[in-house]
């Protein structure tokens, strides 16, 4: 095939040997399966800021560090130069997490390299060899889907006791090899203690995997993962090793929508407050 630019540099660098074939393209990115020596592997390139908004991502980069504070007001203003800097903190975030991931012994792809904007890891394949497919791709009967439900959760716990939470997981972010889910698309992840929609995400990315292998086994709807490792999260009780029992009291008290209402009143302020100091400082610039 015809090599893709943003692949061409690795080639003449030797990193990568051959490009073999497209594997997918997203959104976010390009990934292609390439030969590094005797090995097939994966390289995810990463599309060009141009083509894509920033605008849905507010909600991941709060929390997120940065290497200095010019860096961190140039991405507050969405000048030319913060534009540039929250691509590469986008792109840093997968790398990141893949390599703290695959070290604490979660199921995610081997990272090999990130090397001129783009990231080498392993190839996840099926029994066969073949590329492994997406969770929500595969038929599985009630015992199999019980037996994923309760390893993800249990990825999803050693990704929350180092601070993370994945962001956007569900059954196309998960592809089953020979010996099971493996966790996929990390750009997203979020820190749970840094970012006040963490809560939210990590509630969302367990009741994802929840509906989607509830159609096989109906009893996991009446699980709650989620709100209980969050809340032993919360009082620094979890740990890898935590036994979930999958039950939670919910509060049964009023929700006082006064507050709730004047917190979202307070947000909205701020958002003004910070849009005019971007547009005053766009115009000095």
């Amino acid at each position: 095939m015809k090599t893709p630019a943003g692949l061409q540099a690795l080639l003449d660098d030797g990193v990568v040997n051959a490009v073999v074939r497209q594997l997918k393209s997203g959104k976010e990115a390009s990934v292609y399966v390439v030969r590094c020596g005797d090995e097939l592997r994966c390289a995810k390139v990463y599309k060009d800021m141009a083509q894509r908004s920033f605008q849905a991502r507010s909600q991941y980069q709060e929390g997120r560090k940065v290497r200095g504070s010019r860096q961190a007001r140039a991405m507050g203003k969405a000048t030319k130069f913060g534009k540039k800097a929250l691509e590469e903190a986008w792109k840093n975030t997968e790398v990141d997490a893949l390599y703290a991931l695959s070290a604490a012994g979660v199921r995610v792809p081997r990272p090999f390299g990130y090397f001129n904007g783009v990231l080498v890891m392993e190839l996840v394949v099926d029994s066969e060899g073949h590329s492994a497919p997406r969770l929500g791709e595969v038929e599985l009967d009630a015992e199999r889907a019980r037996e994923y439900y309760i390893f993800l959760v249990r990825q999803v716990v050693r990704m929350l006791c180092l601070g993370m939470i994945h962001g956007d997981l569900s059954e196309y972010n998960v592809l089953v090899d020979a010996h099971g889910p493996v966790i996929i698309d990390l750009p997203q992840a979020v820190s749970a203690a840094g970012n006040n929609h963490a809560r939210a995400m990590l509630l969302r990315d367990v009741n994802k995997l929840r509906s989607a292998l509830a159609f096989f086994a109906p009893e996991l709807d009446m699980l709650h993962y989620g709100e209980e490792m969050w809340a032993l999260f919360e009082a620094g009780e979890l740990k890898p090793d935590t036994v979930l029992t999958g039950k939670f009291h919910f509060s049964e008290h009023e929700a006082d929508v006064g507050a709730v209402l004047m917190s979202i009143e307070d947000a909205r302020q701020e958002a003004v407050i910070r849009q005019q100091g971007r547009e005053a400082a766009e115009s000095d610039d």
